[in-house]
This record gives C-alpha cells, structure tokens and sequence, in this order.
C-alpha cells in the first residue's frame, strides 16, 4: 500500500471531521443545542447519524477479520448486530424517547424515583462507554501502523484527540452532522473497492480461488507469530523456522513438522513455500513447553458454528446471539440518540430507517473476509486479521488501482473510529458531568471529555490487543445483562421497585463483567468453565432479568408512587399527555427534566 495516498486519505477524513464539527458548533446557540440539538433531529439524518456511530471499527475491520480467521460462523455478529435495532424498535425507541431520559442513568433515575439506582446506572454506563471505547483506539492504532509503521500509540492518540476537540467544542448538534456524513462515508469506502475486488477474483481462474477450497499461500511467505499459539496440521508441512517451536529453538532451520497440533512461541517466524496450506490456529495461547497437550479441537473455516477453544460450539452461538440481540438497547450511545428526536413516533421511524442502512452495510464485510482467505490467509497465524480489509487491495489488484482504493478504505476505518469514539464520548461525558463533576455546565462537560477519552487511552497502551469484534462482544454482553433487563421491565413491568433494578443490575451486568474480565485476563480454567465465562450471555441475562423480578415481588411496598404517572407517560402519544385533565399541566415530568 501506498503510505503517502493513504496517510493524505486519513488526513482528508480527519479535516473533514473537524470542519463539519465546526459547523456544528456555529449553530448550537443554545444548552439544549448543545446535549441534545434541541430534540429536532428528524429521522433520515438521525438515522444516518445513529448508524454512523454505531458501525464502529468491529464492524469495518473486526468482522472480516473474524470471517476470515473463523468463516461463515462468525456471519452470527453482523446479524445479531441489525437485530439488536429490531428489538430496539418493538420493545425500548418510543418510551425510551417518551421517557424525556438523556441517558440511561436518568431513566433509571425517574423510573424508580432512586438516587442510588441512578449512580449504580451512571456506573455502568461508564464502564461499558470504555469498554466500547478501547477498542475502537487499538483500532486506529493498528490502522496507522500498518500504514506508516507508527507506534500502534500514535492512531489511538489521534482520534482521541479529534473526537476530544469535536465533542467538547460542539456537542451532539455537531457530532450528528459528522456521524451522518461518516456512516455514508464507510459505505461508500467498503462498497466502491469491492466491486474491484469481486471482479478480480471472478477471473481468477485458479482452483485456489473458490471461496471453500483450504486456505493456500499464493506465494513464498514469512509470518512472525505474534502471540503464542498452537497450530493444527493435518499432513506433514515443510518451512523454515527462526524461534521456537514445540520447545526447539530453531535459526533459519528447515523442518518438517508432522500431522496434529504444535507449539509456536510467539515472535517466531515461520516461512512457507508458495502453495503450501495455512495451518489451522487452534487457540491464542497453547501450554507451557512440556505440559501435556489437551486434545485438539480446532476451529475449521467450514463448521457451522461459533465456538471457542473449548469446543463448545453450540453453547457459544446462543451467547453470541443474546449479547448481540439484546445488548444493542444498553448502548450508551445509542440510548442517547432517542433523546434527540423531536417524539417518540420520530424514535420509532428512525429505528426503521436504521435497520436499512445497517442492513446494507453489513452485506461488504463478510465478502472482505472470505476474499481475505484466498489472498491473505497468513493474517490469521499473524495476529492482525483485523487489517484484511486494508491489505486486500494490495494484494489483489496492486498498482496504482490498489493504491487508491486501499488509501479509501483507510479512511473510511478511520470514519469508523472517529464516529464511534464520538458518540461514545458524549454519552460517558454526560454521564460524568451529571454524576461525577460538581456542576452540569457545558464548561465542566468539555472537561468531562477530556476524562471519558483518556482512561480507555491509557488503558490502551497496557491492555493486551483483543480482535475488536470480540472486544466490542463484551460490552454488548455486559450491556444485555444489565440494561436489557432494567429497560424492558422497566417500560413493561410496574411492579419494578429500586431494590429489585439495582440487584439485577449487580448480579446480571456485574456477574457478565467479571466473566469477561477473568477470561480476558487468562484466569478461566479450561473446558465449560473457560466457555461459560467467554460467553457469558446465556446465563447472565437471565440471572438479570430473574433478579429484577423475584426481589422487585419481594420488595411490593417500594414501588415508587410516580410509577403509574411515568409509565402513562411512557406508553401514551406525545398530544395525550400533554392535554391531560384541566388544570394538570403538560402531564409526567420526570426528575431530571425538572431539574434543568
């Protein structure tokens, strides 16, 4: 790839970016302008604005990444992605809208009349916005390096920075211009370099190039192993080898390994004759040298299934697929956005309109990664099948051809980030501004940015690099665990009391987070206790929901008395409740509405 070509497309993007950011702020005048562009955001640039920053870097790069390393398994993330706005829109967009909540800590806040739930909710909001925040900067850095052979620090560092400056200068009226123009932005940079790809290789005669045949090295290739990993053969395979394989230091040394599974340290370099197949990455991280090997379960492109390391394939799918589905509501930043739309008939048309332009972009990133397997298989052994998408047009077409489009699928990852990383800052800085900072003025919300973009930075620099789709996976579980179960029985359910809502919230969310956290950290045993903490949807969300219920039955007298109000509220058109009865005003107020 041409650096200079795709250094000036990252370039154009991030001016962009601030210029449209900066038109947003000449038109925000007033407080409301600036939380919540005044709540006439109407569908069509809502919607726009809504997809933008939630097709983030796990669904640019991460899902092909995982397609390629995993095959049609891991279609189960682009589906449970657009689903989670199809649950959205039935159970949560217009009462939510309705709700007059500006982030999830207020629904919490004036559903259950509890300060406590409220800062229990402010806490989780917070965690997950990082958790879905660190990700997206590993992203960028990845991206910048493998562009300019910057510090993996250096992308991480940009975007924050950008995001920063945007956010703090105009708020969500700016960030919902550059958000719409960033999600049309991404699909454009994937669609236009996929025709090219796709018609290369329909003339690719070859036999190699057929989307199910085994994965074959098109030409001499060397592949430094970044992490320690263990690799499957299932015929003899002869390389050169400079490391450690199997607890033999080789250097430079032509070897034969035999059929089954071995052991490779990681920064070893394995180099592969043309036409030799790709071996099978059982795990991302094998047994000491001398510990006994456990059975080998590998991940074949062709199983239906998402798995685990474990082998646990079915038990897996069904974890994906409730993260996916229900996680989507507890989004922070995507909660926020039905605050901006004028009522709740306009949160439900916008939910609509999302589906579709979810739906049509998640038809370009699963055809990266099976490209990916025919052009660039090394990328799974490498630790970097992330940057498929990135590498492809180099690989394929070359020349000045794949210069260009490889320079605009830089920037349209970078798009990625940058939408993401923005609506995801303004969601934790409104929560810190209300909950954290002494005061709630715009001055100490840029400060509050400043704290939401930092933290994720810096644990981004010490945190170990996760395949963004699974590291954006967990907060999508950590979020179906905790919020999923506190919106729906909270719009649905008016026997939910406080004590109820934030012991579902501690035992689902904080049982979900501490799964992920263990598995992450290397701490799960092996077998169904590694797969039950990897995916710990199946049971979490449950244990949430199951929670809410039996200590809300078990606590009938803290019902809060406004409940029968707010849930008309919630439930009724805009017009009744404003009507109402004589002398009764414009109907429900929740608490933080009265508050400013």
């Amino acid at each position: 790839m041409n650096q200079t070509y795709a250094v000036a497309a990252v370039a154009v993007v991030v001016l962009a970016t601030v210029l449209i950011g900066a038109l947003g702020l000449r038109i925000s005048r007033t407080t409301s302008d600036f939380y919540v562009a005044s709540r006439t955001v109407r569908p069509a640039l809502n919607a726009a604005a809504i997809s933008g920053e939630y097709l983030s870097a796990a669904s640019f790069l991460g899902i092909a990444g995982l397609v390629l390393v995993q095959g049609p398994a891991m279609l189960w993330y682009p589906v449970g992605y657009t689903a989670g706005y199809l649950v959205l829109l039935v159970l949560v967009a217009a009462p939510l809208r309705r709700s007059g909540a500006y982030t999830l800590s207020d629904f919490a806040e004036a559903r259950l009349e509890s300060p406590q739930a409220r800062r229990l909710a402010s806490l989780f909001v917070v965690g997950i916005g990082w958790l879905y925040l660190l990700p997206q900067l590993q992203g960028a850095g990845l991206t910048l390096e493998i562009l300019t052979g910057a510090p993996d620090w250096v992308g991480g560092l940009l975007v924050a920075l950008v995001v920063t400056g945007t956010v703090a200068a105009g708020g969500m009226r700016s960030i919902t211009f550059v958000q719409a123009f960033q999600y049309w932005l991404k699909l454009t940079a994937l669609l236009v370099p996929a025709l090219f790809l796709v018609a290369a290789w329909y003339g690719d005669g070859a036999p190699r190039a057929r989307f199910d045949a085994p994965a074959v090295l098109r030409g001499h290739t060397v592949v430094k192993v970044a992490d320690t990993v263990r690799i499957g053969l299932d015929a003899p395979l002869a390389l050169t080898v400079t490391g450690t394989v199997d607890a033999t230091r080789y250097e430079a040394a032509r070897i034969t390994l035999g059929p089954g599974t071995h052991h490779v340290l990681g920064g070893t370099t394995l180099a592969f004759a043309p036409g030799a197949a790709l071996p099978e990455r059982v795990t991302g991280a094998g047994p000491a040298p001398g510990r006994a090997d456990t059975p080998p379960d590998p991940l074949g492109w062709s199983q239906p299934l998402a798995g685990g390391r474990d082998g646990h394939q079915l038990y897996a799918t069904y974890g994906l697929i409730l993260a996916t589905f229900l996680g989507t509501m507890g989004l922070p930043h995507v909660a926020v956005r039905f605050y901006t739309s004028p009522h709740g008939r306009a949160a439900r048309r916008t939910t609509l309109v999302v589906l579709g332009l979810v739906s049509a972009f998640y038809l370009l990133p699963p055809l990266y990664g099976a490209l990916g397997r025919i052009y660039a298989p090394e990328l799974a052994l490498t630790g970097s099948a992330d940057a498929a998408v990135l590498v492809l047009p180099d690989r394929v077409l070359g020349g000045l051809l794949g210069d260009l489009l490889g320079a605009l699928l830089a920037g349209g990852a970078f798009a990625a980030f940058l939408s993401t990383a923005s609506g995801l800052t303004m969601s934790v800085a409104g929560v810190l501004t209300q909950d954290v900072l002494p005061s709630r003025g715009v001055r100490h919300f840029r400060l509050a940015t400043l704290l939401a973009t930092a933290v994720p930075l810096a644990a981004g620099v010490v945190a170990s690099k996760v395949p963004v789709a699974d590291a954006v996976g967990l907060a999508f579980a950590v979020s179906a665990s905790s919020f999923c179960p506190l919106l729906v029985l909270g719009i649905w359910w008016r026997r939910l009391t406080p004590p109820g809502a934030m012991a579902g919230l501690l035992l689902g969310g904080g049982s979900a987070l501490a799964a992920v956290m263990a598995t992450r950290a290397g701490l799960a045993p092996e077998g169904w206790p590694h797969t039950l903490m990897a995916w710990p949807a199946v049971w979490s969300v449950p244990l949430g929901f199951l929670t809410m219920v039996l200590v809300s039955l078990a606590t009938p007298r803290s019902v809060p008395p406004g409940t029968p109000a707010l849930l008309a509220r919630l439930h009724l058109p805009e017009e009744v409740t404003r009507q109402g009865p004589p002398g009764e005003g414009a109907g429900p107020v929740p608490a933080q509405e009265a508050r400013r």
